[in-house]
């Protein structure tokens, strides 16, 4: 079987991961690393009811038998998680959100060294999702308005959210141009007419949702609707597992999940 690591081994994702595992004939966890204010630090990992590894904050550490280690950690410890995975020869896949410019240059220099996997949504209907709004933008042209509203739980830190902003990104270029030249975030007060071309976001924030994204294509007469909605967290954490399994071997540079699927 091959060698698991998660980074972020005690939140929502870490755990789902942990969970998915449970049916999994092809991984077995070998390292769990947290922040080191984790108060899981020496124990077993949340969602383990036994096993021989626990909560470690040294990377090094964790990554010592691995064979893929995937990242649902706090955006800021991405990079240097990055550079520990390059430096043990151990590819990567990264599903958190969020990140800056800095951190997305350490992934670009990581992939030269290892298969790096960059995914802001590891849910394989997202991604198909995902190349359905851009065949939809091509098919209808410049006549529709588009819209891309996201929901997610009262605790998530980012915002539009990393899928949000990919499908908008998607939009964008099926229609030639870029998401920083047409997107609009926010609309209040005396906003005026919509501006031709431009892609709205709408973001919720509330309760406990697992996350709901919709593309929306408005013209006079017509409405269509292009939606996912995740009902549990395994479905995230079983596409991470699949993107993990088909990166091994994989020699060093940025993938996507478009690779993975195909797509």
């Amino acid at each position: 079987m091959h060698q698991l690591v998660i980074f972020g081994a005690t939140g929502r994702m870490g755990q789902a991961l942990i969970r998915a595992l449970d049916q999994s004939t092809i991984f077995r966890l070998s390292g769990a690393v947290a922040s080191p204010g984790s108060v899981s630090l020496g124990k077993i990992p949340p969602g383990m009811v036994a096993g021989d590894v626990v909560v470690t904050q040294d990377a090094v550490r964790a990554l010592a038998a691995a064979t893929v280690a995937v990242d649902f950690s706090l955006p800021q410890a991405v990079g240097l998680h990055a550079n520990a995975c390059a430096a043990a020869g151990v590819p990567l896949v990264v599903g958190t959100t969020g990140l800056d410019v800095a951190t997305v240059a350490l992934l670009e220099a990581a992939a030269r060294r290892i298969a790096v996997l960059v995914a802001p949504n590891t849910s394989v209907g997202v991604n198909v999702m995902t190349k359905l709004a851009a065949l939809a933008t091509r098919a209808l042209g410049t006549g529709y308005d588009v819209e891309i509203l996201e929901s997610h739980h009262r605790l998530k830190r980012d915002a539009p959210s990393g899928t949000a902003l990919s499908l908008g990104d998607a939009v964008a270029h099926a229609r030639g141009t870029t998401l920083s030249a047409s997107a609009v975030y926010e609309r209040h007060g005396e906003a005026g007419p919509r501006a031709t071309g431009s892609i709205g976001f709408s973001v919720v924030r509330a309760g406990d949702i697992v996350g709901e994204h919709t593309v929306l294509f408005a013209a006079d007469g017509e409405r269509i609707e292009i939606t996912h909605r995740a009902t549990d967290r395994l479905n995230f954490a079983r596409g991470a597992l699949r993107a993990a399994e088909w990166l091994i071997g994989r020699p060093a540079g940025l993938y996507h999940m478009d690779d993975v699927l195909g797509l």
